[in-house]
């Protein structure tokens, strides 16, 4: 019998060369990695080894360890519906888990939008993080010369750092601790994973979402991942001797890095209640001026009039439909909301919402 709970999507990027092909092949492997259906560009990259195969099609090949591969035919919103049409029809295996490996050279924005835009998609699938490889050795270059590179990087809801084991000299080691640093300033709040030989454990590269896997319960705090915001934001303010009065806007400048400067992450945080009306013309003033420039956002509101939470997440011009959560996590009660955006700053998004704002309401 099908799920009828939706399905969890993981979509892994990264630039070319950077790895995800050697990560998936190993992923594959896993026998704990069983009930997991995969979409890739061509089989042909991704090297299986034929020997776990158990049986293929044109489009589809069935693993040993119970994964499911195909490839895109058409666009990916037919082959997403597709997998639901022969999981129905019972020409599939009962898959639990989809994987989508973009191109080297692909925006994961789409795919996103995808998840989001789509009905039949949006009812069966829900996204659970972007996984984004880093190539250790050419990772920094790549950041400089490529801007979709650091788009996939500030999408990312996990980092991970490949090719860790090729170095091994002392200055190598510190060119990687400086990548490291350039990564936690583009995204403080994806936790960064060396990978080693391609090797990588499931249980740290999924599950991104706002709902824990083993409660079935909303975890405000994995998931918004506020506190590194604020750490990265107490580092900046240290290195440049003062501190922001608004004590969020977290906006690093490494002016030899040019691309980096465009994207900015901060936390905006509303002390009062607001109404509802007030947050949904704010997000869609939001979305009509600068859409475009808002690569993720999500956040738990305090809305007037309610007891308990709104979580909100949205991509670009796309917003999921909001959750309200059982509880608060904590006896804070702030709206907190997480922005990763290009060319534009906390301030701006501040003045906004002041101006939709109730009188008295404090945006910091």
């Amino acid at each position: 019998m099908a799920r009828t709970e939706p399905v969890p999507v993981s979509v892994i990027t990264g630039f070319l060369g950077s790895g995800k092909t050697t990560l998936l092949s190993h992923l594959l492997k896993r026998p704990d990695m069983g009930r997991t259906a995969v979409i890739i560009n061509e089989f042909g990259e991704v090297g299986l080894d034929h020997d776990l195969v158990s049986s293929a099609t044109d489009d589809t090949i069935l693993m040993e360890s119970g994964c499911i591969c195909c490839t895109i035919k058409g666009d990916l919103v037919d082959t997403m519906r597709d997998l639901l049409a022969r999981r129905a029809k019972g020409d599939l295996p009962p898959f639990e888990r989809l994987l989508i490996e973009t191109t080297g050279l692909a925006d994961p924005v789409p795919i996103l939008h995808t998840l989001m835009g789509d009905p039949i998609v949006g009812s069966h699938y829900r996204l659970d993080g972007v996984v984004t490889t880093v190539d250790a050795i050419n990772g920094d270059s790549t950041l400089d010369s490529q801007e979709e590179s650091v788009r996939q990087v500030a999408m990312a809801d996990r980092l991970l750092l490949t090719k860790t084991d090729l170095v091994r000299d002392p200055v190598s080691r510190c060119d990687l601790e400086k990548l490291r640093e350039r990564l936690k300033a583009l995204n403080p709040g994806a936790p960064i994973q060396e990978v080693h030989d391609g090797e990588a454990d499931p249980k740290t590269l999924f599950e991104a979402g706002l709902y824990n896997p083993e409660t079935k319960s909303p975890d405000v705090a994995r998931w918004l991942r506020e506190e590194a915001y604020h750490a990265a934001q107490h580092e900046h303010d240290h290195d440049h001797g003062h501190a922001d009065h608004h004590g969020h806007d977290h906006d690093h400048h490494h002016h030899h890095h040019k691309h980096d400067d465009a994207f900015k992450s901060f936390v905006l945080t509303c002390d009062q209640p607001l109404a509802w009306n007030v947050w949904v013309g704010w997000l869609e003033a939001l979305v009509a001026s600068r859409g475009g420039d808002l690569l993720r956002m999500k956040g738990i509101l305090n809305v007037d009039g309610l007891d308990r939470p709104v979580a909100v997440h949205g991509v670009q011009h796309l917003f999921h439909p909001p959750v309200i959560l059982d509880g608060w996590p904590s006896d804070d009660r702030r709206s907190r909301i997480i922005f990763i955006t290009r060319n534009v700053g906390a301030d701006a998004l501040k003045a906004m919402l002041d101006a939709w704002a109730q009188p008295g309401a404090s945006v910091q």
